[in-house]
């Protein structure tokens, strides 16, 4: 991946993040944007968000970012000048609900068991 795509990866984030908490604040603030993968030639990008709350909660904010795609993208039209805008495609991010299943099973472990047994304190040799 080139630092322009990164770059330009990192800008429509953090101007969608913005526009989501400033504009539609009650609707949007269960929701966080952890990443977006826009496309080489700009055409095509994948909004990556994570919901506080249930499954149900969930998808129901992924219907409701769904429906106000155009609005958002032409907001972020007004913010940043791009040779191509990207029509984005939000998706639900997995990762968050992996890590948690990861340090589930992590934990469920429980402590290992030491490889070498410590070592003793040595008592003060006073004579």
């Amino acid at each position: 991946m080139s630092n322009r795509t990164i770059r330009v990866n990192e800008l429509v984030q953090k101007e969608l993040s913005d526009i989501l908490h400033r504009r539609y604040q009650s609707e949007a603030v269960a929701i966080t944007i952890t990443d977006v993968k826009v496309s080489p030639d700009l055409h095509d990008a994948r909004v990556f968000i994570s919901v506080i709350g249930d499954a149900e909660m969930a998808e129901k904010k992924l219907r409701w970012l769904r429906t106000r795609a155009v609005d958002i993208r032409q907001e972020l039209a007004r913010r940043i000048v791009l040779k191509f805008l990207p029509k984005f495609v939000y998706v639900l991010d997995q990762s968050v609900l992996r890590g948690e299943r990861t340090r589930k099973l992590i934990d469920d472990l429980g402590p290992l068991a030491p490889s070498e047994p410590e070592p003793k304190p040595e008592a003060d040799k006073t004579s």
